[in-house]
């Protein structure tokens, strides 16, 4: 049975949440503050995390930044009250493998759980495997990005990101292709948020002119030899 760990401050959210992932057969463990949080992590062994931004005595970003020194691997996805792209860039930054805007379906919810733990199973199943092009590697057990012999550190969705260009050479990615694909959901929003990760990786990985991604114009991006 999966561990989810929900940091929710609001006991009444986080009781509902706990509720319905017991219905849906998960194990949970409720926690109400930031340093409980980091407390129940280091204590504990969760397949999941639901990580609410606005927390008392250590924010969500602050507590998801402190997991992500310790596992790039453990899935953890963002409760916010906030809308804005600029605050889910902040959040999938920070390392969050997704995030959901209150108030939300716990349907929706649920599918998105069982997406991710889907994910984590066939990422510890996978075989070892690297990815190169150019100066550029990935192993994509470790989940390593390597530029010549130096360690590059992404988040988790500039990884995801990266990897699906690469995996898909040669193509052209339309953004709503990148968006379903690399977020592991129909995104029904502003897909400038590609744009954003995309010039992120290219601040990262080019270390001079061209791009290892090209944009196609009016389209999306590609990788190409």
């Amino acid at each position: 049975m999966e561990h989810i760990l929900i940091v929710e401050d609001d006991e009444k959210i986080a009781r509902v949440l706990q509720l319905e992932l017991e219905f849906a057969e998960y194990h949970v463990t409720n926690v109400y503050t930031g340093k409980e949080a980091l407390h129940a992590y280091n204590e504990g062994a969760f397949d999941l995390i639901l990580l609410d931004v606005m927390l008392p005595e250590l924010n969500g970003l602050e507590v998801l930044r402190r997991i992500r020194m310790k596992d790039k691997n453990i899935k953890v996805i963002m409760l916010t009250a906030r809308d804005a792209v600029t605050d889910k860039v902040g959040g999938l930054d920070s390392g969050a493998n997704d995030y959901v805007t209150k108030p939300f379906e716990i349907e929706e919810l649920l599918a998105r759980i069982r997406v991710h733990l889907k994910s984590a199973q066939i990422e510890a199943k996978s075989p070892s495997h690297t990815l190169q092009y150019k100066h550029i590697r990935v192993d994509t057990n470790s989940r390593e990005v390597f530029r010549d012999d130096t360690l590059i550190n992404l988040t988790p969705k500039e990884y995801e990101l990266l990897v699906f260009l690469l995996e898909h050479k040669n193509q052209a990615l339309e953004r709503e292709q990148i968006i379903e694909k690399v977020w592991a959901y129909d995104y029904q929003g502003d897909t400038n948020v590609v744009d954003v990760y995309v010039r992120h990786l290219r601040k990262k990985l080019d270390q001079s002119k061209p791009s290892l991604i090209s944009s196609v114009r009016g389209y999306g991006y590609m990788i190409k030899d």
